[in-house]
């Protein structure tokens, strides 16, 4: 369905707004950078986290977000507002903790949670995996985390959070692998905010999934041998 006149004005309101409320802007900034620091020195995930990155939405993506959120979901926008976009729009600022072998995921979580509960920031939404490979979907649901199959073979386990600050600002945290995040970053750079046209791309990111897939396996299986042969009763000599 073609998006109405109304609405793409409506759109224009918003990115207008979300450009110029400069406390909008600095408490997003605020908001990013604090987490994003917070998370780092978290000394529970600090021996975890490969690395902690933190972004804020530019406003073309805001743009792109509002019509793709209305595409799919006619009528979506006439609940959205100036005063509420942070909050319709959850990812306004975004955090991604990026660790190396999915056995830490588990530790990864219930450090993030008691950080998060620790900090007053509230779970809305989440944890939920996003997965493509039907071993890490079984994965997630026996460590009981909400898992659903994600047709674009994107891998990655999102907390939406409310932060604790009279701005109303949710925020979008995504744990993930360190495979995980080449085969995000280079989807993103190429599928956002649109699509490839390019047939040849398309299929080698499908490719690149799989491989990235198997880079994870591989790494786990390395760790799980380092602790295996740890764990192995020492000879006397």
């Amino acid at each position: 369905m073609a998006m109405s006149p109304a609405d793409r004005r409506k759109i224009d309101r918003l990115v207008r707004h979300y450009e110029s409320d400069q406390p909008l802007r600095d408490g997003i900034k605020s908001v990013e950078s604090g987490l994003r620091t917070d998370l780092q020195e978290w000394t529970p995930l600090r021996t975890l986290a490969h690395f902690v990155r933190g972004r804020t939405k530019d406003p073309d993506h805001l743009r792109d977000k509002l019509k793709r959120k209305e595409e799919e979901r006619p009528g979506w926008l006439r609940n959205v507002n100036e005063e509420n976009l942070g909050l319709k729009v959850t990812d306004l600022v975004g955090i991604r903790i990026v660790h190396l072998h999915t056995s830490q995921f588990p530790t990864v979580n219930a450090a993030l949670t008691d950080f998060l509960s620790y900090k007053n920031y509230q779970i809305t939404e989440g944890p939920k995996a996003r997965v493509w490979d039907s071993e890490y979907l079984d994965y997630f649901k026996e460590q009981g985390i909400a898992a659903s199959v994600n047709k674009r073979m994107y891998t990655s386990v999102h907390y939406v959070v409310r932060a604790p600050i009279k701005l109303k600002l949710k925020v979008e945290i995504q744990v993930r692998t360190l495979s995980e995040e080449l085969w995000g970053e280079t989807d993103h750079v190429l599928n956002y905010p649109a699509k490839s046209k390019s047939v040849a791309c398309t299929e080698q990111i499908r490719v690149l999934a799989r491989v990235t897939s198997s880079a994870t396996r591989l790494v786990d299986s390395i760790f799980r041998s380092d602790a295996e042969f740890k764990a192995r009763p020492r000879r006397r000599r």
